[in-house]
C-alpha cells in the first residue's frame, strides 16, 4: 500500500469519525408520562333536612260536670251558691227537703267582673225546657234578666248580678215535687251549657 492510499483512508476514517460525532443522541420516543398523584374525592355529606318538632299543644281546659261538684248545703229552707269569673257554680245539685213549703236560693257572685261582661243568674226550670228557656232569655235581653218575660216554662229567676254582688229568690216547692227533673242554670248568654245543676225535693 503506497503512502497515497494510506492518506485517502486515514481521511475517510476521520470523515466517518466526525460525522458520527455530530450525529445527536438517540432519543426514547416513548415519554413516560408523569404520575399523576391520585386525588381522592372528598365525600358529600347528605344531611336530612332539619325537622320542627310539632308545636306542644296545650291541653283543653277541662270543665268539672255537675256531677263532679258539691252538693249545696241547705239550712232552713235555703242555701247560698256561688259563681265566678270562670264561669262555675260552686256546686252542682241543690236537695229540697220535702218539709219545706217555700225554698230561696241566694247566689253570690265572687268575681270581679261586672254583670255587663260576666253576669250571673239562677233560673229553675224543667231539664226538658232548659235550653228553650235559655234561647228565649238571651233574645229578651239583659234588661229582662236574660229571661223572656211572662215564660210560663220558669218556675223561678233571680236577676243578674256581677263580681261582688249578690241575689236572691224565692219560690213555692211544690211546683218541683213533681213532673221533674228540674234544674237550676244561669240564662246569661253562653253560660247554660256549662253552669247548671239538679234541684230535686228530697
Amino acid at each position: 500500500m503506497n503512502a497515497q492510499t494510506r492518506i485517502s483512508l486515514l481521511v475517510a476514517a476521520c470523515l466517518f469519525g466526525l460525522a458520527a460525532c455530530n450525529q445527536p443522541p438517540a432519543t426514547d420516543t416513548a415519554a413516560t408520562p408523569a404520575a399523576t398523584p391520585a386525588t381522592e374525592t372528598p365525600p358529600v355529606e347528605t344531611t336530612a333536612p332539619a325537622t320542627e318538632a310539632p308545636a306542644a299543644t296545650a291541653p283543653a281546659a277541662t270543665t268539672p260536670a255537675a256531677g263532679d261538684k258539691p252538693a249545696a248545703v241547705v239550712t232552713d229552707c235555703k242555701t247560698e251558691i256561688e259563681g265566678s269569673d270562670a264561669m262555675q257554680y260552686n256546686v252542682g245539685s241543690i236537695t229540697v227537703p220535702a218539709s219545706c213549703t217555700s225554698f230561696t236560693i241566694t247566689l253570690k257572685h265572687t268575681g270581679t267582673m261586672p254583670a255587663a261582661a260576666m253576669g250571673h243568674n239562677v233560673v229553675i226550670s224543667k231539664a226538658a225546657d232548659m235550653q228553650a228557656v235559655a234561647a228565649d232569655g238571651m233574645g229578651a235581653g239583659a234588661a229582662a234578666m236574660y229571661v223572656k218575660p211572662g215564660d210560663t216554662r220558669v218556675i223561678a229567676h233571680s236577676d243578674v248580678v256581677g263580681g261582688g254582688q249578690s241575689t236572691s229568690v224565692s219560690f213555692d216547692v211544690a211546683r218541683i215535687k213533681d213532673g221533674g227533673p228540674y234544674e237550676f242554670f244561669c240564662s246569661f248568654p253562653g253560660h247554660s251549657a256549662i253552669m247548671k245543676g239538679t234541684i230535686a225535693v228530697g
